[in-house]
């Protein structure tokens, strides 16, 4: 059949947009693959689908699927390109609408020009429901190996789990071998993302992130949420954060444990089209 697509970024982490609200598919995990390959297929590090939910109390389901074919819980950059794209399409007249997604419910708002504001829900601290086995408690950071050598990390989720790492420049960091082995670490029992961030000042980092069966991307938002917030439980960040990504910046806030995280950044349209499955 021939299924309708949209392309979309989220400052450079680009997804193919799929609405099986108005179109009945039954997506498998080798479409995925197909739809996200870059030569032979759309190309994207994320195929997102709209789904009517199942709760009464929100608008949507919001599903994700990494590029070899995974269903993964959370995308903050998708997220915006998520709210951007029902309304685009009609599919809602709200500025403010709750999405149904596998870690839970978030709320995504239109504001202003291409910005859309997400309320990421809560980060999770605690090793266990991350998930991270460790006999430590909670702590701000924990002590590992990767690739052979010491790492100093952060263990947060953001509905997805997220190992960040702090390094002097994001330029030089060996992401290439530590993101890898710190994806797969036995440690981390889903797999897991492996942010690498630089502290430019309180309230600005640059970061990095290796996410779990997609590689590095140009921009990651739980991601971004997860280091600021790993950055807040060391001390050395303020509450409100610009995130420099490869592909653009986002603006984090996060008031302490018991707040959720608030996400700010821009979604764009590419193109759309039809693919024959």
């Amino acid at each position: 059949m021939l299924l309708r697509f949209t392309k979309m970024h989220g400052i450079g982490n680009d997804f193919v947009v799929l609405d099986l609200l108005s179109q009945r598919f039954n997506l498998q995990e080798q479409h995925v693959r197909m739809i996200a390959d870059r030569r032979f297929g759309i190309g994207c590090d994320q195929v997102l689908v709209v789904e009517a939910p199942r709760q009464p109390d929100v608008d949507f389901r919001y599903r994700i699927y990494n590029g070899d074919g995974s269903e993964v819980e959370q995308c903050g950059n998708g997220a915006r390109c998520f709210a951007k794209f029902v309304r685009d399409k009609k599919l809602t007249g709200k500025r403010s609408i709750r999405v149904e997604t596998a870690s839970g419910i978030i709320e995504l708002s239109m504001i202003e020009g291409q910005q859309v504001a997400v309320n990421m829900g809560q980060p999770i601290l605690r090793p266990a429901d991350i998930p991270f086995t460790t006999e430590q408690s909670q702590r701000a950071s924990y002590a590992i190996e990767a690739a052979g050598q010491p790492c100093e990390i952060s263990v947060v989720s953001m509905g997805n789990p997220h190992a960040v790492m702090l390094v002097d420049d994001v330029e030089s960091a060996d992401i290439a071998t530590l993101g890898p082995a710190i994806e797969s670490h036995s440690q981390f029992p889903q797999q897991v993302n492996a942010g690498f961030m630089q502290i430019v000042s309180r309230h600005e980092i640059n970061l990095r992130v290796y996410e779990r069966g997609a590689g590095e991307t140009l921009a990651c938002g739980t991601g971004a949420c997860a280091a600021v917030v790993s950055g807040i439980l060391r001390g050395l960040l303020d509450q409100r954060v610009t995130a420099k990504l490869r592909g653009g910046s986002l603006t984090i806030e996060w008031r302490g444990e018991g707040h959720a995280v608030m996400m700010t950044g821009p979604a764009s349209h590419v193109f759309e089209g039809q693919i024959q499955i």
